[in-house]
């Protein structure tokens, strides 16, 4: 597998690496919310179903992918699933404001399908998950998780979707973001232990070591506030998830993607659904996640949230043995 970080980080205590396991991906409360209306129409052609009657891509269970799932997991008949409903078209609450919907629930689905178990979603804070998780609350977490070199001293991942962050900006801007150069002097909306706050405070200190004037970071509690500042002129940039930015410039027709980079950077990462650590359910989850990728449910999934771009040909468990190998 191609590797995802240049070096292993050292090991940590269990404490810090419960706190560190939240820097390092994205976090989807940084991320729009639902928009009120049941059918989002998009420029690119896709409709957002954003009501609680979803008519999800399902699967049949196959039965040697149901024979991997441990036996203490299974037990009950259910997978248990941990999922932050903030960020469409990710995970967010319909316009029910109860229903969970979102790509990360609609691939939750595909798997648990695939193993012959009922989906029990769980919906969490984004810091609850990996107290939650170690705790046995949840079996698994579809929540926008990017692997890092922390998390993987705590939880095993089975990857279903690559990782990027986007650079918005107002439609009438003439910005386009390559590197840190193009930040230099501009304010940038950031939230607080986010992915996107590590990258914008690695480009500042290039800036710096350069003698050029760094990026002014603008920190905001909620994306509502900071999406708000954006479109006013009060900020030059917003780094936000890919999915959720690409999102906005499909319904919105004041704000565009002027700026990629991978939420890994310097390297690269992939969101992943997480597991407890050696608990023997990563395996079955990539095994589904891959049977779903052969028989085409999983494209399906993606292009109805608009994510396809985002697919990856295969899931490889990533764990504390083989990260960055």
């Amino acid at each position: 597998m191609k590797s995802l970080e240049p070096r292993r980080l050292p090991a940590l205590s269990a404490a810090a690496l419960v706190l560190l396991a939240l820097a390092g991906c994205a976090d989807p409360e940084a991320a729009a919310s639902g928009t009120g209306e049941s059918a989002a129409p998009a420029e690119n052609g896709i409709v957002y179903n954003l009501a609680p009657e979803q008519d999800r891509v399902r699967a049949e269970k196959v039965a040697d992918l149901a024979a991997q799932v441990p036996a203490d997991i299974a037990e009950d008949g259910k997978l248990t699933v941990g999922v932050s409903p903030f960020a469409v078209p990710l995970s967010v609450y319909a316009t029910d404001d109860k229903t969970v919907i979102g790509n990360e629930t609609d691939i939750a689905q595909l798997v648990a399908d695939k193993l012959g178990l009922e989906l029990d979603l769980q919906a969490t804070s984004w810091e609850n998950w990996p107290l939650k998780t170690q705790s046995g609350d949840f079996e698994a977490v579809f929540s926008n998780v990017g692997i890092n070199g922390d998390r993987v001293q705590l939880f095993d991942f089975a990857p279903y979707r690559a990782a990027f962050m986007a650079f918005e900006a107002r439609e009438d801007s003439d910005l386009a973001v390559n590197g840190s150069a193009d930040i230099s002097g501009k304010k940038v909306a950031v939230g607080s232990g986010t992915n996107q706050e590590k990258i914008l405070l690695a480009w500042n200190k290039e800036l710096e070591d350069a003698g050029k004037a760094p990026a002014e970071l603008q920190y905001y509690g909620n994306d509502a506030d900071t999406i708000l500042a954006l479109s006013s002129g009060r900020l030059d940039l917003n780094l936000s998830p890919y999915p959720s930015a690409t999102y906005r410039e499909n319904t919105r027709d004041d704000l565009k993607i002027v700026g990629k980079v991978n939420a890994g950077w310097p390297s690269e990462t992939l969101v992943a659904a997480t597991t407890l650590r050696d608990n023997g359910l990563a395996e079955p989850l990539a095994a589904a996640i891959n049977s779903a990728i052969e028989d085409g449910s999983y494209g399906e999934v993606l292009e109805r949230w608009g994510l396809a771009d985002e697919a990856i040909p295969e899931s490889t468990v990533v764990n504390a043995a083989n990260f960055g190998k």
